[in-house]
C-alpha cells in the first residue's frame, strides 16, 4: 500500500520513486507477476499455487498522477487506487479527469475510499452510512458505476462498518500487515504499508517472500474496543493439520510500546494476553512463524474508542 510519491515533507505516507522504481523492478527480479485487480476479484476463493503482488495506493494523491503513473503506465504495472470523493479536485488531489483517465487504462482500477475522509469509526453508524453513500453517489455521476472494492481510511473499521461493507462491496481492505490467503475475511483484508521508514530494499524484499500465517478464525471479531474491553484477548483458532505453531513469536504496542507478547496455546489455539491497555488510536499485534525455514506472518490492529 502506498500514498504519496516523491513529497519528502510527508515521510510517513511518502515514497521517494527512486525507491519506488527499485521496489518493482525487485518484484520483478525476484520472479513474482503483478496481480491484475479484476483477476484478483474473480480468483479470490481459488487456492494459489504461486504468489503474486497487488499493487494499491490510498487517497488519490497529484502525485501518484505526477509521478507514479507513467512509470506503472510504461511498464504495464497493475494497481488499485482508492479515491475519496470529496477531496478530488481540491490542492494536492487529482481531478476527475485524472481519475476517468486512470480508470480507461486496462491496468488502473478504482476502489471506493469513503467521502470525507474522515475518522469514520468516530461517526455515528447513520454519519458513517450516509458518507459511504454520498461517495457511491459522486461515483456513479462521475464514472457511470460504483466501485465494487473497499478500502477503509486509515485502515480502521468496527463490526458494524465492516458489515454494512460487506453487503455493498465484494472485497475490503484494512492497513494491518499481512499476506492475504483464501481464509482469510474479504472484508478485512490486510496489506503492507510502504513509506519513506518502512520501504528500505532489504527489509521490502523480506516482506513480499514471507508466506501467510493462515487461521480458521480471529477474535474478537470487534476490532472497535472501549474502556473496558482494553485490552482485550486475541484468540486465534488454527487449523489442525497446521505444523510449527507452537513456533510463533507475536510483538504488540500495548501500553504505548513494543514488546514481545505473552503467549498461551490451547491445542490449536493461540491466546494473546496483553500486559496494559492499548493507548489511542490504534493498538497492533504482528506474529510470526519460522515454518522450516519458511516465514510466515500475520498482523491485527485494533481501534481504541474514545469513551
Amino acid at each position: 500500500m502506498y500514498h504519496r510519491f516523491n513529497e519528502n515533507k510527508y515521510p510517513s505516507t511518502n515514497i521517494r520513486m527512486e525507491v519506488f522504481s527499485q521496489q518493482m523492478e525487485q518484484i520483478k527480479n525476484l520472479g513474482y507477476e503483478f496481480y491484475h485487480p479484476d483477476i484478483f476479484l474473480k480468483e479470490f476463493k481459488i487456492p494459489k499455487k504461486e504468489k503474486k503482488i497487488l499493487i494499491t495506493i490510498d487517497d488519490g494523491f497529484k502525485s501518484f498522477y505526477n509521478e507514479a503513473w507513467p512509470y506503472l503506465k510504461k511498464n504495464k504495472i497493475p494497481f488499485i487506487l482508492f479515491v475519496s470523493t470529496e477531496p478530488v479536485g481540491k490542492n494536492g488531489y487529482m481531478t476527475w479527469d485524472e481519475i476517468k483517465e486512470i480508470q480507461k487504462s486496462k491496468i488502473g482500477f478504482i476502489g471506493h475510499h469513503s467521502h470525507t475522509h474522515e475518522y469514520l469509526i468516530d461517526m455515528s453508524e447513520n454519519e458513517f452510512i450516509e458518507d459511504i453513500e454520498t461517495a457511491t453517489k459522486i461515483f456513479k455521476k462521475e464514472l457511470g458505476y460504483v466501485p465494487s472494492i473497499f478500502s477503509y481510511p486509515f485502515g480502521e473499521y468496527s463490526l458494524f462498518m465492516k458489515n454494512y461493507i460487506s453487503k455493498n462491496f465484494e472485497i475490503a481492505f484494512g492497513q494491518h500487515s499481512g499476506i492475504i490467503d483464501v481464509n482469510k475475511d474479504k472484508f478485512e483484508l490486510p496489506r503492507f504499508p510502504i513509506n519513506e521508514k518502512y520501504g528500505e530494499l532489504k527489509r521490502f524484499k523480506s516482506l513480499i517472500n514471507y508466506h501467510p500465517l493462515e487461521y480458521r478464525s480471529l477474535k474478537p471479531e470487534e476490532k472497535k474496543i472501549k474502556k473496558k474491553d482494553n485490552p482485550p484477548k486475541l484468540i486465534v483458532e488454527f487449523f489442525d493439520e497446521q505444523k510449527n505453531i507452537k513456533n510463533i513469536n507475536c510483538y504488540s504496542n500495548d501500553g504505548g510500546e513494543w514488546k514481545k507478547s505473552n503467549l498461551k496455546f490451547e491445542e490449536n489455539k493461540l491466546i494473546v494476553d496483553f500486559k496494559k491497555p492499548f493507548l489511542p488510536r490504534r493498538g497492533r499485534i504482528n506474529c510470526s512463524l519460522n515454518d522450516n525455514g519458511k516465514w510466515r506472518w500475520f498482523g491485527t490492529q485494533f481501534i481504541v474508542a474514545k469513551d
